[in-house]
């Protein structure tokens, strides 16, 4: 069976060879993760089937309990989400053997950093996705309850295509408007974060109450992180998702892409199989097969607990 062209050759590739791949990539997709890094994860590794059950249990609420009278039980409304395990990816290269012997190992980092990106890359792609599902999303497109665009001077406003202008850029009102969103679902203040594209970057790092990473005590350094605006952790990611392109939206010349503000339990990664990587030779080729890939599911568990913001990039 033919394997295509698309193979490294001293042509183009006059360095590396894979020794010990699995580690390295495992190390670049850790490092390149964003949003993945910030939602619930659960490890299923292990485990059969291609579902998993999470209960979803329901607030209950304080009773006034009176003298010499029994207690007040609060009933069971727990509801349980279902993620399928049904996102499998991979990554592969074939080198030849007249690679190997003239490599040098500055293609290989290259290779092993390339792979643990990519599919990091998926993965935060999946997860950026789901904003679709927030509020009272279907999945289909960004028009919901929990969708919304920086109004200019006016603050935050309902989302809708063809509505979104060049000049609706970040501002200090809007996020403040953007937090009270989430204090009004009942949001939980501990795990929230903002994951933004680069071009909003130098906007946020102009409010005067943006604090950068570099003045904050006691935290390591995270991938992505710039910052905090009013205790909410600041993300920067080239993996926001275009929302609309400029050739579609009518109000402006430059894309519009999602930024989301959210909260760790609104979200589930789930892995069933972490990165594998595997080397076969075929010699066929003369060459070694080399794959690496994942096995994972994503799910959004809590609706009211995440925003879409659309941003002109």
């Amino acid at each position: 069976m033919a394997l295509g062209t698309n193979h490294v050759t001293t042509t183009t590739a006059a360095t590396f060879i894979p020794e010990i791949w699995s580690d390295e990539i495992i190390a670049a997709y850790k490092k390149s993760l964003v949003l993945a890094n910030l939602v619930n994860k659960m490890s299923h590794v292990g485990k059969k089937g291609d579902t998993i059950h999470i209960p979803k249990p329901t607030r209950g609420s304080a009773s006034v309990k009176a003298s010499e009278t029994q207690v007040t039980l609060i009933a069971a409304t727990e509801s349980e989400v279902i993620v399928n395990i049904n996102k499998h990816f991979e990554y592969s290269r074939l080198i030849e053997d007249i690679t190997d012997v003239q490599a040098q190992p500055s293609l290989r980092s290259f290779y092993t950093s390339d792979a643990g990106y990519a599919l990091a890359k998926q993965v935060d792609d999946d997860l950026f996705v789901l904003g679709k599902s927030f509020g009272d999303g279907d999945g289909s497109d960004w028009t919901n309850s929990n969708s919304y665009y920086i109004d200019g001077a006016n603050g935050i406003a309902a989302y809708a295509e063809d509505t979104v202008a060049p000049s609706d850029v970040f501002t200090d009102l809007a996020f403040r408007e953007l937090v009270q969103a989430l204090d009004d679902n009942d949001v939980p203040m501990e795990g929230r974060f903002l994951v933004i594209p680069p071009s909003v970057r130098n906007t946020i790092m102009g409010i005067d109450r943006y604090q950068s990473s570099d003045f904050v005590n006691g935290r390591g350094i995270e991938t992505g992180r710039i910052g905090t605006l009013y205790g909410i952790d600041i993300y920067v990611s080239s993996n926001c998702p275009v929302m609309e392109t400029a050739a579609a939206n009518s109000a402006s010349t430059v894309d519009i892409r999602a930024a989301i503000l959210g909260q760790k339990e609104g979200l589930v990664l789930a892995e069933q199989m972490g990165i594998r990587s595997q080397v076969q030779y075929k010699q066929e080729y003369l060459s070694d097969l080399i794959t690496s890939d994942m096995l994972y599911g994503t799910k959004v568990i809590r609706p009211e607990s995440g925003l879409v913001v659309a941003i002109p990039n």
